[in-house]
């Protein structure tokens, strides 16, 4: 990812939740594990950890 952003938000990469299916946009604090990036929160992180719990 370039460094010199220039505030075009459409031609950053997205990908959905892996939870809720929400579209998640590329952050600045996200370039460095962008492809581990699964969740859009900590509330969908929690919910993850809830479903795998019978």
């Amino acid at each position: 990812m370039k460094s010199d952003f220039k505030g075009n938000k459409q031609s950053l990469p997205s990908k959905l939740c892996a939870v809720c299916g929400r579209t998640m946009t590329w952050r600045k604090a996200w370039a460095k594990n962008w492809e581990s990036v699964l969740y859009c929160s900590d509330a969908c992180r929690a919910q993850k950890a809830a479903r795998k719990t019978p």
